[in-house]
């Protein structure tokens, strides 16, 4: 590791400020410590974000709930109101990595990296959450923008994130095993608006899957998938998977999301 300097701001303006001059913020650092470490970052100042206890907080409000930018995966996996109002976003959260990772990864660290095998990109896009940031306020449609790719500024920060509570909802991937990110996941959200899906782990970032939208809007159930297919174009190839292979996934992984929502009552 090359020397750094590390700063511990008490408030958020504090913070800010040390992002406009350049700094580069630390969150629960799962993947820019390693970053880091492999030396594909150099950040010469870092700005540590874990003593605002304000951006960790998880409460219900109204028919949302809100979860602070710091909630760590450990936190979202267990908290009451999550489990109770979203329990398809308690399940994703409890399922992140390992026991290390979910104790100091952090909500709001995930969706400002929009890693493209990333769980909780999907929960945000398929719930129509708000991201609330130093600045203002995004939808979900307008927050991702492709690989590592979001609306967020140079020194603008995520400062919570604002969940609807969904009629039904539910979360499933198909584990890369040594990573334990998603191979392909798929969220399926049902709300009075309409019925969101959110396919991760397929292609350059998470994106919806109005096909299959259209389909559960119709009918809420497996079924109405069996004979529908996504464009394996708009999917990638890896040494994991082939294209074909992470369209069909997709589909499968979807139908199983949408038969755990409607089990789940």
């Amino acid at each position: 590791m090359y020397p750094f300097t590390l700063e511990r701001p008490a408030t958020l303006d504090q913070a800010t400020a040390l992002l406009a001059s350049g700094a580069q913020a630390l969150a629960g650092g799962q993947t820019l410590l390693a970053s880091m470490k492999l030396r594909l970052a150099s950040p010469e100042q870092l700005v540590d974000l874990a003593h605002m206890p304000e951006l960790a907080a998880i409460r219900r409000e109204g028919t949302t709930v809100v979860i602070g930018a710091m909630a760590r995966h450990a936190q979202v996996a267990t908290h009451p109101d999550v489990r109770q109002s979203i329990p398809a976003l308690a399940d994703l959260a409890g399922n992140i990595g390992d026991r290390q990772v979910r104790a100091m990864g952090t909500l709001g660290g995930s969706v400002a990296n929009n890693d493209p095998a990333a769980c909780y990109p999907a929960a945000v896009l398929a719930l129509n959450a708000t991201v609330h940031t130093t600045r203002r306020t995004l939808a979900a449609d307008d927050f991702f923008q492709g690989m590592f790719t979001t609306a967020l500024e140079p020194d603008e920060l995520i400062t919570a994130i604002q969940f609807p509570v969904p009629e039904r909802a539910a979360y499933l991937k198909f584990r890369q095993p040594a990573s334990r990110f998603a191979l392909v996941g798929a969220c399926v959200a049902k709300t009075a608006q309409g019925v969101r899906v959110a396919i991760t782990g397929a292609g350059n970032g998470v994106f919806r899957a109005a096909a299959f939208e259209q389909a559960l809007n119709r009918q809420f159930s497996p079924d109405t998938l069996a004979a529908l297919a996504l464009d394996p174009a708009d999917f990638s190839t890896d040494l994991h998977a082939s294209a074909h292979y992470r369209a069909h996934l997709a589909r499968v992984m979807t139908q199983r999301a949408v038969a755990q929502a409607l089990a789940q009552g």
